[in-house]
């Protein structure tokens, strides 16, 4: 990237829809042009939160977040197998009109004009006081900013009400990436502030209810687990004004009337289906069916590695023998989703993540290293998933089950409610569940950054420590910093080869991203956060 870059943006995505409600009759010119401008969605769950920086906020909170609060940059789109693609390598200004890259600081000219949505103009105070609150609350969103080496409030520093410098504690080619992801969002504090209490600083209760922020829409009604409408904010600076004006997200459990209402049209869009639907409606010629595979992304079967018996690495390795592989494909996935198991014997690790594993079904060698591990006779256990996205969870783990009963593992499934799923995963007490973690910068080093890290994460979801472990993956972002290809790919292969060895988690495959819009949908791009954009979308 040059030293110095003028920015501007645009980006989008839409989304909303109704449960056994019918979309509204037209009868006039106004009402037709008011239904082309708005978004109806349909999905399984919705969000627990509309602040990414709340406790426990949910996937389906990331997608109310990201069209809501703009962040200093963003990427450009590329195009790839014929959808708009985010551009991992390239940025573009959201609020930022321009970019300096030092050595070790970055500085950001805001744009004039930005203002937050009860126009209040947005100032580098503000952005300092966001990004002083990422790094401080805690949990998620202070782990995601540590993974791009900012970690101190002292890194943030106003130089005028429309500059903001941000220093380097280190050299991490994640620290620019890191900026573009949902995590570090421009907020308008003043508002907060006189929402906040001595026992909420942050004021993390009001803005779990409230948007406040300087994005293209705002949540203008929200009723848990019920539905979501987001109104246009006019005066949006971060980019082209969207030409959807509304959104109305619709939680839909039942994946039969989420379907329904697609093929009667009453639906526009729709991106959690079973895949068996996704694979049965790339024939109707009135949807359009996109799949994308997630970008350093994997669905796996994880064990907590504290406590007996998955303290064992022969237990663990016998579970990953005994998981039915190809059957997850077939009766699950339709084939909609990259395998991440069965590589040859003679497959050579690659600098690349994700990448097969050498497991496959192999029930004797299960059971053989079973009885070495000293559970000849098996044992009992309990095996989690998250109710959210029960379209693909549930009919897993019920093979899942079946194949681990045939080693002596007797389990019982355990179905978390989606709004609980984070906060009981982050316990960390679960012995043995299936979930999936999508990387936001797609680098090998910070998946496992996330995932196996001995600084434990939300999202190491096995407390796994080990210090060779620790050594690869700090060697690799080190070199990737400096620039020592020799270093950082030894290194990558390192890590790969330890955590397949070790196998606190066993990667099952690489999901797709499907989305099904009506044909007069367009403009769907594909982020890294995999959740809908708005601000592109278009409505025929």
């Amino acid at each position: 990237m040059n030293r110095r870059e003028f920015l501007t943006t645009a980006s989008a995505t839409a989304a909303a829809a109704g449960a056994a409600v019918s979309a509204p009759a037209v009868f006039s010119p106004a009402k037709a042009q008011a239904r082309s401008e708005t978004l109806l969605i349909v999905s399984e769950s919705g969000p627990n939160n509309l602040d990414i920086h709340g406790v426990g906020t949910n996937v389906p909170g990331y997608e109310a977040s990201w069209n809501c609060y703009d962040r200093l940059i963003t990427h450009p789109m590329k195009d790839v197998n014929g959808t708009p693609y985010y551009d991992r390598d390239k940025f573009e200004g959201e609020l930022a009109e321009d970019m300096s890259i030092g050595d070790m600081s970055v500085t950001f000219k805001l744009k004039k004009d930005a203002t937050f949505q009860d126009g209040t103009p947005v100032t580098a105070k503000d952005v300092k006081w966001s990004l002083d609150r990422a790094v401080s609350v805690g949990g998620f969103p202070t782990f995601q900013m540590k993974a791009g080496s900012l970690e101190k409030p002292e890194q943030f520093v106003v130089v005028d009400d429309r500059t903001i410098r941000v220093d380097f504690i280190r050299k991490d080619r994640l620290t620019i990436p890191d900026l573009a992801v949902i995590v570090p969002c421009v907020i308008n504090s003043e508002l907060v502030k006189k929402n906040a209490t001595a026992q909420d600083p942050w004021g993390l209760e009001y803005t779990k209810q409230n948007t406040v922020g300087s994005g293209a829409y705002k949540v203008t009604k929200w009723t848990p687990g019920t539905e979501v409408i987001f109104e246009r904010f006019d005066n949006w600076k971060g980019g082209p004004l969207p030409k959807v004006k509304r959104v109305i997200w619709r939680m839909v459990p039942s994946s039969g009337n989420r379907r329904a209402l697609l093929e009667r049209g009453d639906a526009d869009i729709s991106y959690d289906l079973p895949n068996k639907d996704f694979a049965e409606l790339k024939s109707n010629p009135k949807l359009n069916i996109i799949s994308t595979p997630y970008s350093n992304g994997v669905q796996y079967i994880g064990m907590n590695v504290t406590k007996p018996p998955f303290n064992n690495p022969k237990v663990r390795q016998a579970v990953a023998y005994a998981l039915p592989y190809e059957k997850i494909m077939e009766a699950v996935l339709f084939g909609l989703a990259n395998p991440m198991f069965g590589a040859p014997a003679d497959y050579q690790t690659k600098v690349a993540w994700p990448q097969p594993t050498k497991y496959k079904t192999d029930i004797a060698k299960a059971k053989a290293l079973l009885a070495e591990a000293g559970y000849a006779d098996g044992f009992e256990t309990t095996l989690s998933f998250d109710l959210g996205f029960a379209g693909v969870n549930e009919p897993l783990c019920v093979l899942v089950q079946e194949s681990l009963a045939q080693i002596g593992i007797k389990t019982t499934i355990n179905k978390i409610p989606g709004a609980n799923w984070r906060t009981e995963l982050n316990k960390k007490e679960l012995p043995l569940f299936t979930n999936v973690f999508s990387g936001w910068l797609d680098y090998p080093e910070y998946f496992f950054f996330w995932c196996y890290h001995g600084s434990n994460s939300v999202f190491n979801t096995m407390s796994y420590q080990s210090a060779a472990m620790d050594a690869f993956i700090d060697g690799a972002r080190a070199a990737a910093a400096n620039g020592d290809k020799a270093a950082y790919d030894a290194d990558v292969k390192g890590m790969v080869d330890l955590a397949f060895a070790d196998v606190p988690r066993v990667p099952l495959f690489q999901p797709y991203v499907n989305v099904a819009m009506q044909k007069n949908i367009t403009g769907y791009e594909y982020w890294f956060h995999r959740r809908l954009d708005y601000r592109a979308l278009q409505k025929g």
